[in-house]
């Protein structure tokens, strides 16, 4: 009898062990900051796709601002040209007062933004992290010039097809910007090409 108690003590044991231990292993992964936004605002403008547009492109401009921003300190502390250094510094001062605006409108509108880098940031910084040397700054240059591309075309886009009026003009104000660190860029890469 004795033998049969400690047997089933014995298995309860291992089943509270397993049980404690799965439950370890499905523990919750956080959602991407810009999921969560998205998300946030597709719940409170469900029934109106003009404003759930708008804050679509407001979240994706604040995903680039937070990237831009991550990357450029990381270009002034790994950079091995000045050029390279200043073009970070550039990065984190424009796009710091990007993010600004961006959460203003987006504050003035009750949109949702993500407040940190998103998993496609944060996959970017990791791959520039990873190189070293020349091979940074060629990598960093043409992420540059490849991330404003893109990035002009989302406000030539919404500087057309914005529903709201301040977000179409900002959208439209910010084009020549984006224009001219892309220029920058490519100057940047024609420099590092030549080494």
């Amino acid at each position: 009898m004795k033998k049969i108690l400690l047997a089933s003590k014995a298995i309860l044991g291992a089943a509270i062990i397993i049980i404690f231990l799965n439950s370890c292993k499905n523990e919750v992964k956080q959602e991407d900051p810009k999921e969560a936004a998205e998300d946030a605002n597709e719940a409170k403008f469900d029934s109106i796709d003009s404003k759930e547009d708008d804050s679509e492109f407001l979240v994706d401009q604040a995903e680039i601002n937070l990237a831009e921003i991550e990357i450029g300190k990381l270009a002034q502390q790994k950079g091995t040209t000045d050029d390279v250094k200043k073009f970070g510094k550039m990065l984190v001062d424009e796009h710091t007062k990007s993010a600004s605006e961006v959460s203003a409108l987006a504050k003035a509108k009750n949109f949702t933004l993500p407040t940190s880098l998103t998993e496609d940031g944060q996959e970017e910084y990791n791959e520039l992290n990873k190189k070293t040397g020349l091979d940074f700054d060629k990598k960093f240059a043409d992420m540059m010039i490849d991330g404003h591309e893109k990035a002009i075309d989302k406000l030539q886009k919404a500087s057309k097809d914005a529903h709201d009026e301040d977000v179409k003009l900002w959208a439209s104000n910010n084009i020549a910007g984006l224009t001219a660190h892309l220029e920058h860029a490519k100057m940047l890469k024609q420099n590092l090409d030549k080494k």
